[in-house]
């Protein structure tokens, strides 16, 4: 434990990126003095994204990494104070809430704005994770990335409805769309699968794994295995979606907040309350449906609204 007494804060932001700076920006102007503290991923997964074309407000586009600097900025001029820090504990069960960090640190907040994110899950090949860090045609989102593919062939991997999801929405953009599905069936929802199954572009791989990512800076094919046959193929492509699923990064708040099977924090109604007094949640950790910069930054508003409300209806500022 620290030898120095916490640090108090009336608003404290757990996680940046977009909810989280949103949050600092909404806080810090409604006078809440908000402290942030980053998480390992300063600024989420924008950070790991080259060009945003869909947020409003930047017409020429921006990248990931450029468009958290804004947002850092934005909550710094307001008076966010921002540490640079990740969450190992809470305890929301008392008022104030504790909050410990990985270098030993500790903290009380009257309010707690959640927004850790969740991270896309990946196959984790070394040829996908350079193409992903170098923004050369790995994308774990179609709906930000598909524009870029316009007229090309695409691979997506995934057997659910977000496989099919990203499939159909490409298949109105690309010439050919590769759904890689490991098994010899899809979990997706009837209707999805038929949704699939008839569009003409949208061609399905049984059975079929992927073994690397092909290309130099950019990507230009695929090698796949059949895994009842063991045969190797290469497929050309110039992108390639991961459609597998996302992880919450809600782990340090186990048993401390609401969560679904899956671990996204559950919020009550049309707010980001939680299921414990003075705690919300914002962004991606709380949003299974969207998963855009654009909506998490709404959601980040919102917390700092209902945060506000809650301590002035609280006496607690």
């Amino acid at each position: 434990m620290s030898s120095q007494a916490p640090r108090h804060a009336h608003c404290l932001i757990i996680g940046s990126g977009p909810s989280g700076y949103t949050a600092a920006i909404y806080a810090a102007r409604a006078e809440l003095k908000p402290l942030m503290i980053t998480g390992l991923e300063h600024g989420g997964q924008l950070m790991f994204t080259t060009d945003v074309e869909n947020y409003p407000g930047y017409p020429k586009g921006r990248t990931g990494p450029e468009m958290m600097e804004d947002f850092r900025l934005q909550a710094e001029r307001f008076g966010t104070e921002i540490h640079y820090k990740h969450v190992v504990e809470v305890d929301f069960s008392v008022s104030p809430k504790k909050i410990k960090t990985d270098d030993g640190s500790e903290y009380t907040a009257d309010a707690v704005i959640i927004s850790t994110g969740a991270s896309a899950k990946w196959l984790n090949l070394p040829s996908e994770q350079k193409f992903r860090l170098s923004g050369g045609g790995v994308s774990a989102c179609a709906v930000c990335d598909g524009y870029f593919y316009r007229g090309m062939d695409v691979a997506v991997v995934g057997a659910g409805d977000s496989a099919a999801e990203e499939a159909t929405y490409l298949a109105n953009l690309c010439k050919t769309v590769h759904l890689l599905v490991r098994r010899d069936e899809m979990r997706a929802s009837a209707i999805m699968q038929k949704r699939v199954l008839n569009t003409a572009n949208i061609k399905v791989h049984w059975n079929t794994e992927t073994l690397e990512v092909l290309g130099d800076d950019v990507v230009s094919g695929i090698r796949v295995i059949n895994n009842q046959t063991q045969e190797t193929s290469e497929i050309p492509v110039e992108g390639f979606f991961l459609a597998i699923g996302h992880n919450p990064n809600t782990q340090v708040f186990k048993g401390q907040v609401e969560t679904d099977d899956v671990g996204y924090i559950i919020t009550h109604g049309k707010t980001t309350h939680t299921n414990v007094p003075g705690v919300f949640a914002a962004g991606d950790v709380q949003d299974t449906e969207y998963r855009q910069a654009v909506t998490a930054a709404g959601t980040g508003c919102m917390a700092a609204l209902d945060a506000e409300r809650w301590l002035k209806s609280n006496e607690l500022m």
